[in-house]
């Protein structure tokens, strides 16, 4: 992430998950991210799978010149490219796994701006993931942004930001101890050979038997 409004909606987001993958909705509060409100939106997931916007920041609104309350994701996107925003939005909700994004704006006129979106899983309840809380983020401060409205966005690359989190339940409470120790394969080629070459040495030395002596040092 590059955006300022994209690093501290994540952090924010972080914080409030804990130690859950996602966190519940209503742990969100406004006043704490009220600053980059604007860039803000909340999809809600539907019977199939094609999200829509339960709510979006005014500066989303500004950028595609209408309110987007209530329409599809796919909307925001060029019509040859709705398929693949629309699965990975609905995917961060289906394996609670944020992703990022990264797009093209065009307007009519030709210009164009970058932007940087994230999409954040979000639970209506203990065991429901059926929200996600994005922003979009421009790449740079622009004059002619919310002057003249974005046609579509244009999906440039996408990523998972990590894997799936894992939730503190989800781990032994007491791991195995053979599986704090590294296998032959992880260490370093040094590392092992010294280890097996201090098992020989300790091995050989064990077995040798020193010949008893005589008074003066002389082997009997």
């Amino acid at each position: 992430m590059r955006q300022t409004t994209s690093t501290e909606i994540f952090t924010y987001w972080e914080q409030i998950r804990g130690n859950a993958d996602a966190p519940l909705r209503n742990l969100i509060q406004p006043s704490a991210v009220s600053h980059i409100l604007p860039e803000l939106f909340i999809l809600e997931n539907t019977v199939d799978d094609n999200p829509r916007f339960r709510l979006a920041g005014t500066a989303i609104c500004n950028l595609m010149g209408r309110e987007i309350r209530g329409e599809n994701f796919a909307g925001l996107w060029a019509g040859s490219q709705q398929e693949d925003p629309v699965r990975i939005a609905a995917g961060v909700m289906t394996h609670v796994v944020p992703a990022l994004i990264n797009a093209t704006g065009y307007c009519i006129s030709g210009r164009s701006m970058t932007f940087e979106m994230v999409l954040m899983p979000l639970r209506t309840s203990g065991d429901t993931c059926d929200r996600l809380l994005g922003c979009l983020a421009s790449a740079a401060p622009s004059a002619w942004l919310g002057n003249e409205r974005l046609e579509f966005l244009a999906l440039d690359r996408s990523r998972l930001l990590y894997e799936r989190p894992a939730r503190l339940l989800d781990l032994p409470p007491h791991p195995d101890p053979i599986d704090l120790l590294p296998s032959e394969e992880s260490i370093g080629l040094g590392e092992w050979m010294r280890k097996k070459l201090n098992l020989s040495l300790s091995t050989r030395d064990a077995g040798k038997i020193e010949p008893p002596r005589d008074k003066i040092g002389r082997r009997v």
